[in-house]
């Protein structure tokens, strides 16, 4: 595991459209996920200590938000040949065992990852109505804590979503977040050679 920060893509950044495979067996495309009053945009996988400290708390705050109209769609772009534990197996495992309520995409060609600059897990982009980017950052300033070799603990420092919250909170209200944001820092994504 090597913590690596988000790239931090420029502000007013139009979303990038994509289509790939969900865990439901659908196709998603940024189209499909309409109506909406913002976007949420997250890579995520399913082994990252980062990912598995805030996922509990991430199924929870998607659901508040997707009731107020925010979508949410998360895509794994980890090579899974060199981790089989972030397979599209294990993918829609990990969706059924978190609760998501929101479409978990695979990106095998990593091409998505590479047009939004992503560079950890979980890497957060938030657009608005327009589609445009006004929130990339961190979850919240919790991070997982670390007991001993290879094991972690969140109950020390439980995610909260503070951060990604304060953005839709604004975002619904009809104002812009903060341009003042904090990367988000996580696992690298595990690239293909």
């Amino acid at each position: 595991m090597v913590m690596t920060a988000s790239t931090m893509m420029e502000l007013g950044t139009k979303a990038i459209d994509f289509s790939l495979p969900a865990t439901d067996g659908s196709q998603v495309t940024l189209a499909s996920l309409q109506p909406r009053k913002a976007l949420v945009v997250l890579f995520i996988c399913n082994h990252c200590p980062y990912v598995i400290h805030i996922a509990p708390k991430l199924a929870e705050l998607a659901k508040s938000y997707q009731q107020q109209g925010v979508a949410f769609v998360a895509i794994n772009s980890n090579d899974a040949e060199q981790y089989p534990a972030d397979n599209f197996d294990n993918m829609k495992l990990e969706a059924e065992a978190r609760g998501y309520t929101f479409p978990y995409l695979f990106d095998e060609s990593q091409e998505v990852a590479k047009a939004y600059d992503a560079a950890c897990t979980p890497d957060i982009f938030v657009f608005d109505g327009q589609d445009s980017l006004v929130y990339r950052g961190q979850f919240d300033d919790s991070r997982p804590f670390r007991i001993s070799s290879g094991n972690y603990d969140s109950e020390q420092n439980p995610a909260t979503g503070a951060d990604l919250a304060k953005a839709l909170d604004e975002i619904l209200a009809g104002k812009t977040p903060s341009p003042e944001q904090k990367a988000s820092l996580g696992c690298n994504i595990k690239w293909k050679d």
